[in-house]
């Protein structure tokens, strides 16, 4: 079931506020969102299948640690992997990770599966696929909703730094 911003929000109290917060993030950019609530899935592909889009409409926000303790969120398309090598190639550092999930949920207010730049605890610099284009999903800041909006719209909001950071799974 599709929703425009806005709508009444239930749930698990995290996710009601995760799910409040990406609203009002989305709202603040000025970026269309609709969202939709979807059976829980266990697999990227699962919840594409849900969707009814392929993998690749799915954009996945990882969180990513530096060595210095601070975060970057990468933006990846669903049937992509993270490159390491072009991600500290583009950064100019030796040496980045992906943060066990109470780190990443401390550094961004978001579970693992809800993480979204928008709404985030902190406002992490943006790192997107050159990949990622058109109409896109995304998580929406709750379990079993995520959001579907324009690409192009999302890296200019968020101002993030577009790369190939990528390679095909």
């Amino acid at each position: 079931m599709a929703r425009e911003a806005g709508a009444h929000d239930a749930g698990t109290h995290q996710d009601a506020d995760g799910h409040a917060r990406f609203l009002a993030a989305a709202r603040e950019h000025g970026i269309r969102v609709e969202v939709a609530e979807r059976a829980a899935a266990r697999t990227l592909e699962e919840a594409a299948a849900i969707l009814g889009i392929t993998p690749g409409e799915i954009v996945k926000s990882l969180v990513v640690k530096h060595s210095d303790g601070s975060f970057l969120f990468a933006l990846i398309p669903g049937d992509r992997q993270i490159s390491w090598p072009k991600l500290r190639a583009l950064l100019g550092v030796n040496r980045l990770s992906m943060p066990a999930a109470d780190v990443a949920l401390a550094a961004t207010g978001y579970e693992r599966g809800t993480i979204t730049p928008l709404g985030s605890s902190t406002a992490w610099p943006v790192v997107a696929d050159a990949a990622i284009a058109g109409r896109v999903s995304m998580g929406a800041g709750a379990h079993g909703r995520s959001a579907f909006l324009d690409s192009g719209e999302l890296v200019r909001a968020l101002g993030a730094t577009v790369a190939d950071i990528s390679d095909p799974l």
